[in-house]
């Protein structure tokens, strides 16, 4: 029997019950057993759509649905039916009834313009008429001259010819590929194009400046799990996974964080309790075309260095993150002292223990410090850790520099020289506008300012905080005297007054 049917790819039933999967797979109940003496055999032909669709809506892989998926001959059912009997006469003898056809076979006849002058344009090398005819012919087709290109049939067992390309390619494939003259390609411009953009060279960049602070690079799966996520931030329901690999990694990851410290968990589960790792890559907030952005993230937990006569090692804290924060936005090209920094980091940080770096108001470069005891807890991850995320896509893009050369390396001639001072300012003054007061008090003189002491309590009362700063004064023309030393001291003083309401300590 032949039974071909393009449309259908269902169930196949007799009068009393379902038999089989056309196209898929048969049923128990009308197999072959040890006791069979009878055996129907049926060639037949199934539409590969139709048969890939039923195969994936049940969840059944066979040879068959392998198979005809993939589509196979469809005139060659009853040559098939043919040889098929043979074989069962010679190897098992009996006797073959009629043959018994249903359906009709498909219409798979089609026809493909061919110019032969595409071989040479889009494979390189020149094949003789003769020789491509040849190949062709041999292959199966055949070719119909029409003016001056050909009308050329494809054969029944050929499904996947589909455009003149694919005849290129069948003459170039038999004609050997390794034929094709190797051709250098020619440069627009003397000089080779960069292989990386810009954005892929930052990336690198931050990669080597937190390798080079010790933090090894870690690559974690774009997953995780519901609960992790929603102690960071939470998920919507667009990049919840219809089918993860697993059902611990169902939702795509709102941050890299929540995987660098089950990393860094699993490190001290072993025994590795000081962990330090890092990963640049994507993190998702939906599957809109905007929601993926890259960050550069990074975590530290136990102690920081080894044990030390001379200096004992101490917990890991939020300005351990900060400084690599800082580093990897220096190494892309933002000034540290132009960034604004804020208490107002995610609620997955510890609050008091942790910030945020910004150019502004609105564009946050990036968080820092100790995660929060409740997330650690949840997560079952012992503390202290700290961590941070650079958001790479919210940084200033370079500006194109023009090609000069690097000027000279120039030294200051004269000896730099050092003042302190102590301000007593309100409780909540951040130290970072009290130093940004005092550098602008005078550009050209004042090389680096930078905090050594902060106290509050005692004589100073509630509310109030001293910070100790010591100011570098770098002369570039002439050696300061007393009285030039003196006149920029007024205008720190003055300046930090102004800036943030601080008097000098007495």
């Amino acid at each position: 029997m032949v039974f071909t049917d393009p449309q259908v790819a269902g169930v196949g039933l007799d009068e009393k019950e379902a038999e089989a999967l056309g196209g898929v797979i048969g049923g128990a109940r009308t197999g072959c057993t040890a006791e069979t003496t009878s055996v129907f055999i049926e060639s037949a032909y199934f539409d590969p759509v139709r048969t890939a669709a039923t195969g994936r809506a049940l969840n059944v892989i066979s040879d068959a649905r392998f198979r005809f998926e993939r589509g196979v001959d469809p005139a060659f059912l009853i040559d098939g039916m043919e040889i098929a009997t043979r074989l069962v006469l010679d190897l098992c003898g009996g006797e073959a009834s009629e043959l018994t056809v249903a359906g009709a076979e498909p219409k798979w006849s089609s026809h493909i313009s061919f110019r032969p002058e595409r071989v040479k344009e889009l494979c390189g090398v020149a094949v003789p008429m003769g020789e491509m005819t040849r190949i062709l012919e041999a292959l199966g087709f055949s070719l119909e001259k029409d003016g001056k290109k050909f009308r050329v049939r494809v054969p029944s067992w050929r499904g996947g010819m589909l455009g003149e390309a694919d005849l290129v390619e069948e003459v170039a494939r038999i004609h050997g590929y390794h034929k094709i003259p190797t051709v250098p390609m020619t440069r627009q411009d003397p000089l080779p194009q960069p292989a990386q953009n810009s954005e892929q060279r930052r990336r690198g960049a931050a990669r080597r400046t937190l390798a080079g602070r010790g933090l090894m690079e870690a690559v974690t799966l774009s997953f995780m799990s519901s609960g992790q996520a929603e102690l960071f931030g939470g998920v919507s329901d667009s990049v919840r996974l219809v089918n993860p690999i697993s059902s611990d990694l169902d939702v795509m990851r709102p941050s890299i964080l929540p995987n660098l410290i089950a990393a860094s968990g699993r490190n001290a589960d072993k025994g590795l309790t000081d962990a330090a790792l890092f990963e640049v890559g994507p993190q998702y907030a939906g599957d809109g075309e905007d929601d993926q952005a890259m960050a550069a993230t990074g975590v530290r937990s136990g102690r920081t260095g080894r044990r030390n006569w001379a200096e004992p090692p101490r917990p890991v804290d939020a300005f351990d993150a900060k400084a690599d924060a800082l580093a990897v936005l220096e190494a892309l090209g933002v000034a540290p002292e132009k960034t604004q920094i804020t208490a107002s980091a995610p609620s997955w940080y510890h609050p008091g223990r942790s910030g945020t770096l910004s150019l502004g108001p609105k564009t946050v470069l990036a968080v820092f410090g100790e995660i929060h005891p409740k997330a650690l807890l949840k997560m079952g991850v012992k503390g202290p850790m700290a961590g941070f995320e650079v958001y790479l896509d919210n940084l200033p893009r370079p500006k194109a520099k023009k090609s000069a050369a690097r000027p000279h390396l120039k030294l200051p001639p004269l000896q730099p020289v050092g003042r302190d001072f102590s301000f007593v300012v309100d409780e909540d003054v951040a130290a970072a506008d009290l130093m940004r007061a005092a550098k602008s008090a005078d550009k050209v003189l004042i090389a680096e300012v930078s905090v050594f002491d902060v106290f509050s309590g005692g004589a100073l009362g509630g509310g109030k905080k001293s910070l100790g700063v010591n100011v570098i004064l770098q002369p570039v023309e002439k050696t300061l005297t007393d009285a030039d030393i003196e006149a920029v001291a007024k205008k720190i003083i003055a300046g930090v007054e102004k800036a943030t309401g601080g008097v000098l300590r007495g």
